[in-house]
């Protein structure tokens, strides 16, 4: 299996329900690194797994979205605890959107894995992985 992995980061602001989450309950702030890696069988007729170019600018975009936000405030994660988990599945779906919709390429619709990891810490991350 052949892959490519990009990266970019984003600030946000969040707060949890439920007691697992201690002082986290009150709004607190997370910065993250955000790397999203690229997975397929065989390379593509230019013997590449995906334009790195395309890549990093189309995740870019995707974090970008959240990026500077209280995502408390945002009706998308209403009532949802925007755990690190939970955030690199948003991530991984939404690249995944953008390669069928062919913003990654032609080529790219080859991809047959997504996998988003958020840094939060140098000690601490988590991951999503996905079939296209």
């Amino acid at each position: 299996m052949f892959s490519i992995t990009v990266r970019d980061h984003m600030m946000v602001a969040h707060s949890f329900r439920g007691e697992v989450f201690g002082p986290a309950q009150r709004l607190h702030g997370a910065t993250f690194i955000v790397d999203a890696t690229f997975r397929r069988p065989d390379l593509d007729d230019d013997n590449i797994v995906v334009d790195i170019g395309l890549a990093t600018a189309e995740l870019g975009k995707v974090v970008g979205a959240l990026n500077y936000r209280n995502l408390d405030d945002e009706e998308q994660f209403q009532q949802i605890n925007t755990s690190t988990e939970y955030l690199a599945k948003v991530i991984a779906d939404r690249l995944v959107e953008r390669i069928h919709a062919g913003a990654l390429g032609e080529g790219a619709r080859g991809i047959h894995e997504v996998a988003v990891t958020l840094h939060e810490s140098h000690i601490a991350w988590a991951s999503y992985e996905r079939r296209v």
